[in-house]
């Protein structure tokens, strides 16, 4: 196993590259085109792309949660001991909240601040559950029986879907939602609406944990 100063590294760096793409192509879609479409399709494009390479880099060294919550599902599951997760939470919310600072001084905005884009309503929580419980399984599918390999396109290709398919656009993730209230752009979240989204996304933990019983885990024999 990683040595935990390292894992804990690699989180952090990791979770700063998905949130660096996430809002830096917020703000680049944002500036070249008033579609709304587009400036969607260009974030998820970008997003996804980034984590993809992400994982296939950083899972040797930590795993690749980039996220509380599946850090959470794979305790649950046994695949991280139990020890490690406050680190991971901790290195995931300080890594994507460095993230958004450098997507911010690219594009010459002040380094942190607040948005004001609601993101709120029973739909949008629903959303968040939806695209959580979908990760939570997905992720479940690859982390045992050698299917490893399958992570980077898998994960990214839910994410892409999931962007386009659920009404909060899929944040999916806690570390992300948090980061994101320091951006006021086309990827931001309003203060007030993150700790609902968080509490959506602990929600779809447990569904997927409950989709990965049913779908994924192979049941005993009975002797």
């Amino acid at each position: 196993m990683t040595p935990l100063p390292r894992a804990l590294a690699a989180e952090a760096v990791g979770t700063a590259g998905l949130l660096a793409a996430v809002v830096g192509s917020g703000v680049m879609a944002q500036r070249l085109t008033d579609d709304v479409g587009l400036q969607l399709l260009a974030n998820a494009i970008a997003s996804v792309a980034a984590l993809a390479v992400l994982i296939a880099v950083i899972a040797p060294v930590s795993g690749a949660h980039f996220n509380p919550a599946v850090s959470l599902a794979q305790a649950v599951r046994r695949d991280l001991p139990w020890s490690r997760l406050p680190g991971y939470a901790v290195a995931q919310v300080l890594g994507g909240v460095f993230g958004v600072v450098v997507a911010n001084l690219m594009y010459d905005l002040a380094p942190l601040h607040f948005s004001d884009k609601p993101r709120t309503g029973v739909g949008q929580w629903i959303g968040e559950i939806v695209a959580t419980a979908g990760l939570v399984v997905v992720v479940g599918h690859v982390s045992r029986g050698g299917r490893g390999d399958r992570a980077p396109w898998l994960v990214a290709a839910w994410i892409l879907a999931a962007y386009w398919f659920t009404s909060s656009t899929s944040f999916a993730n806690p570390a992300v939602t948090i980061a994101r209230m320091f951006s006021d752009t086309f990827a931001g979240i309003a203060p007030g609406d993150v700790l609902p989204f968080v509490l959506a996304q602990v929600t779809g933990v447990a569904v997927g944990l409950a989709g990965i019983h049913l779908l994924v885990d192979t049941p005993k024999e009975e002797s």
